[in-house]
């Protein structure tokens, strides 16, 4: 399937949707240290709700690691910086999706690793600063898994 990774998330209860929505479509999840909370808060577990146990989740010590363990999966930055609109490009199966922190998102850094067409950005008012990271992973995911026709899904 799909690989959702967020890059030092901050906020406890976008995590947990997160969680959620990626119980409910067969996404991985990975998690890439460090993170803002435990992964024992109650938010996270309140957003979450009982979906956990159906996650595919993992979390890395850090980017090096991460980028390791993806090995040649071919990723994609979601960053208000990007030059691609997301509907534009053709996704495939296993395809990566990189959120950045709420408060920052992806360091330049990070984004730098990426070719322009791979940074990716969701289309908002000009006067907008950013979507909410849960809501934009499943604005991205949904139309992934459409593209390549809900493959296990009903």
């Amino acid at each position: 399937m799909f690989h959702i990774a967020l890059f030092e998330p901050e906020i406890p209860p976008n995590t947990g949707n997160i969680i959620r929505l990626c119980a409910n479509t067969g996404a991985a999840l990975h998690l890439i240290e460090p993170l803002g909370f435990s992964l024992q808060d109650k938010q996270l577990k309140r957003a979450g709700l009982d979906y956990h146990e159906y996650a595919n989740l993992q979390v890395h010590k850090n980017w090096a690691d991460f980028k390791t363990k993806m090995g040649n999966k071919r990723m994609f930055a979601i960053t208000t910086k990007g030059s691609q609109n997301y509907a534009n490009v053709k996704f495939q199966q296993d395809d990566v999706f990189i959120f950045g922190p709420e408060t920052r998102g992806l360091p330049e850094e990070i984004r730098n690793e990426f070719l322009p067409e791979q940074r990716l950005r969701l289309p908002m008012l000009p006067e907008s600063r950013s979507l909410n990271l849960s809501n934009s992973a499943a604005v991205l995911l949904y139309e992934a898994w459409r593209q390549i026709g809900y493959k296990n899904g009903l």
